[in-house]
C-alpha cells in the first residue's frame, strides 16, 4: 500500500541526499549498512529504557536509507543481485531490532508479559511473511502483496510507538500490536494460498494429458 509513495520520496524529498552521496563517492551498500546500524542503535539503545519517542526519532532519521540506497544504485547503474540480497538481509536485521527493542521494553519498564509475548509474535510473523515471499521466488513463483507488507508494518509500529509515548497513551501501541499480529497472520495465509494456487496450476499443466 505505501509503496505508491516511494516515487515521491525518492524523486522529491530524498533526491538531494542521493546526489550528495554520489558526489562524495559513497557506495549504496555503505548507505544500506549505516542505515541499518542507525535503526538498530535507535531501537536497542532507547526502547528498552522506555525512551520510545526518542528511539522513534533516531530510527526515522536512518530508516529512509532504504530508499536512498536503491535510488543511488539505479542512478549509478550498479543494481546487482548482491545489492538486492544485501539490502533484503539488512532489512530483516533492522526489523528485528525494532520489534526486539519493543519486546525488551515490555519485558522491562513496560512491565507486561502479555505484550512481551505479542511483540514476539509480531516479530516472528514479520519474518515469516518475508520468508514466504523469498522462498516462493526461489521456486519460481510469486508471493508478493497481502494485507500488511513490510512498509505498512514498519510505518504503523513506528508512528504509533512515537505517539503513544509523546501523548502518554500506551493503548495506541498496544492496539497497533494487536492489529499487526492479525494483519501479519492474514498476510502469511494469503501468501501461502497464493503459492498453493500457482503450484497446483503448474502441476496441472505439467501432468500429461
Amino acid at each position: 500500500m505505501l509503496d505508491r509513495f516511494k516515487d515521491f520520496w525518492q524523486g522529491v524529498v530524498l533526491a538531494p541526499f542521493v546526489t550528495l552521496f554520489i558526489r562524495l563517492g559513497i557506495s549504496p551498500d555503505v548507505v544500506t549498512l549505516v542505515g541499518t546500524l542507525g535503526v538498530s542503535v535507535g531501537a536497542l539503545a532507547f526502547f528498552p529504557r522506555g525512551e520510545l519517542f526518542v528511539g522513534v526519532m533516531v530510527i526515522t532519521a536512518f530508516v529512509f536509507s532504504d530508499l536512498v540506497d536503491g535510488a543511488m544504485a539505479r542512478r549509478l547503474g550498479r543494481t546487482s543481485r548482491f545489492g538486492a540480497f544485501f539490502d533484503s538481509t539488512l532489512d530483516r536485521l533492522g526489523d528485528g531490532a525494532i520489534f526486539g527493542g519493543l519486546l525488551l521494553y515490555f519485558a522491562g519498564p513496560g512491565d507486561s508479559f502479555l505484550y512481551t509475548c505479542l511483540t514476539l509474535y509480531c516479530l516472528v510473523m514479520g519474518a515469516v511473511t518475508s520468508y514466504a515471499r523469498a522462498r516462493a521466488e526461489s521456486l519460481g513463483m510469486q508471493a508478493k502483496g497481502g494485507l500488511a507488507e513490510r512498509a505498512d508494518r514498519l510505518v504503523a509500529v513506528l508512528v504509533m510507538t512515537g505517539f503513544s509515548d509523546l501523548l502518554d497513551l500506551p493503548v495506541l501501541l498496544q492496539a497497533t500490536l494487536w492489529l499487526l499480529a492479525v494483519a501479519s497472520t492474514v498476510t502469511v495465509v494469503q501468501r501461502v494460498l497464493m503459492v498453493r494456487r500457482q503450484a497446483l496450476a503448474d502441476d496441472g499443466s505439467a501432468r500429461p494429458a
